[in-house]
């Protein structure tokens, strides 16, 4: 500001008088009266006429926990009468701030994807609470299915209820809001991360060209939640993940089959098969890429298949969630699969990158179920060594579930990776949404542990919903299983009850 405008350069401006001033602020001191007066005169009239008035200062705190362990529940919905739903955060917390609300006995219709309370004589689903200003209430659930919900590992605002009812300074955020399917691989001695599209703050489009992050090979000190891994990711100059596989080519880059292996040299390479995608979701080439360990990008190593109109289907190549196996000759090969192996080859970077060292298998199309009732079909999931059950384990979306048709999430055992695989139980459901492409993760516990952690994308897409969960939607969600609990049965060593 020029304090010496309009007035001439060296010239001093002269004070104004003071009186108008005087007279706002007397006007202002008047007027704020007569509003202090009129509000007292207001709420004594709702006091006569017996009209609540309430100043929601601060929200009501609602935890969520499961009945049984007591452990805080991720994920689980409250709805009002009038539609106003709330979501639970990775702390089983809701900050409650409606003001119509407070003080007033609410129903909330309670919804938990395997979450659930006790419905009443009318059908109704919920329970009656009445949230005040800083109250702290509880509602208990129970869980109907053997998988255990730990949290979202993915996104925004994990634990923004609990940061909301704390008062406390907002948690350091990853910059991303959402992110598909993930892909695992352990190398240099760290557990190595990709995932597909991602969702950004910045814009509805964000990154398509898969993203990258490493963690210890164990990323979390407790297996109970609340729950929370932090990454380190591979960023732009902004602090933003960027995209680690922007290959050549029209359309968004998925990759698939991580794997670290080493070559003739005694060096591991991560490795990886792509492919580039057209709408609505056609393949339009595929090929295998390696990790440039200095540029921190997978580079492409060679192109296996481009769509023409002789050959419009690609070939099998190494994808899905590999893990590596030594047959009884002692010979280790990698197999390939989604959820069973479909694929296998010496375990070696020079025989993955030769196409005439892969051998095709006959991955089982479906899968008995345990009371002997059906035949489940599996979509995606995968495969691993379990050293507690003494077996190898799955984990896999069934295609056209009953409750919903790519959320239904199933485990069953062999005595081989190549199968058959057995004794389907149902440990996880997700009413009306899609939750696939599930992994198991058998080296964030110490081997033999009866703890089986698994995670999967949590998604509308592909789903009867209408309506995404706020912050949840397109994002990894990790469970629990207890392989020392019923209804799996006992190890092989152990007696019978």
């Amino acid at each position: 500001m020029n304090i010496d405008g309009p007035f001439p350069t060296g010239r001093r401006r002269e004070s104004a008088p003071c009186y108008p001033r005087m007279a706002q602020r007397f006007a202002a001191l008047f007027l704020a009266a007569v509003g202090w007066l009129w509000a007292v005169g207001w709420l004594g009239a709702a006091g006569w006429l017996g009209v609540t008035v309430v100043s929601a200062t601060e929200p009501c705190q609602i935890r969520v926990i499961d009945s049984e362990t007591g452990w805080p529940v991720p994920l689980v919905q409250l709805e009002t009468n009038h539609h106003v739903r709330r979501v639970t955060d990775n702390a089983g917390l809701i900050a409650f701030d409606l003001p119509e609300l407070m003080g007033v006995e609410t129903w909330f219709h309670v919804r938990g994807h395997g979450y659930t309370v006790a419905t009443d004589r009318f059908g109704m689903t919920g329970v009656r609470r009445t949230p005040r200003p800083g109250a702290q209430l509880t509602v208990e659930v129970e869980r109907r299915l053997p998988g255990k919900r730990l949290g979202r590992l993915t996104g925004g605002g994990l634990f923004a209820q609990q940061q909301r009812l704390d008062g406390g300074r907002p948690a350091a955020e990853s910059g991303i809001l959402g992110c598909d399917s993930v892909q695992t691989a352990v190398h240099q001695g760290k557990l190595f991360w990709g995932w597909g599209d991602t969702t950004l703050p910045q814009y509805p489009l964000g990154r398509f060209h898969m993203i990258g992050a490493t963690t210890p090979l164990q990323p979390l000190q407790s297996w109970k939640p609340p729950i929370q891994v932090r990454y380190d990711y591979v960023c732009d100059p902004a602090g933003i993940p960027r995209n680690v596989a922007e290959l050549p080519g029209e359309g968004p880059t998925w990759l698939s089959g991580y794997l670290s292996l080493p070559d003739a040299d005694g060096r591991h390479r991560l490795v990886a098969s792509y492919a580039k995608i057209q709408p609505p979701l056609q393949v339009d080439e595929t090929g295998l890429c390696v990790w440039n360990e200095r540029e921190e990008r997978f580079e492409k190593q060679q192109m296996l298949w481009q769509r023409d109109a002789a050959e419009s289907s690609p070939p099998a190549r190494p994808r899905g969630h590999p893990v590596v196996w030594t047959d009884r000759h002692g010979k280790r090969w990698a197999l390939f699969g989604d959820p069973f192996p479909a694929l296998r080859c010496p375990a070696t970077y020079e025989a993955w990158s030769d196409p005439s060292q892969w051998q095709l298998l006959e991955p089982q199309t479906e899968v008995r179920s345990r009371d002997g009732t059906r035949d489940v079909t599996p979509h995606r999931g995968s495969i691993a060594w379990n050293a507690y059950r003494d077996k190898w384990v799955t984990i896999f979306t069934e295609q056209g579930g009953e409750a919903s048709y790519l959320g239904e999430i199933w485990y069953a055992e062999s005595d081989s990776p190549n199968g058959p695989w057995q004794d389907a139980i149902h440990v996880v459901t997700h009413d009306g949404y899609s939750f696939y492409n599930p992994l198991i993760h058998p080296g964030w516990t110490p081997g033999g542990s009866p703890i089986l952690l698994f995670e999967g994308t949590y998604t509308k897409t592909f789903s009867r919903s209408a309506t995404a969960t706020p912050r949840y939607d397109y994002n990894q969600i990790l469970y629990r299983l207890d392989l020392d609990q019923p209804p799996f049965t006992p190890r092989p060593e152990e007696p019978l009850p």
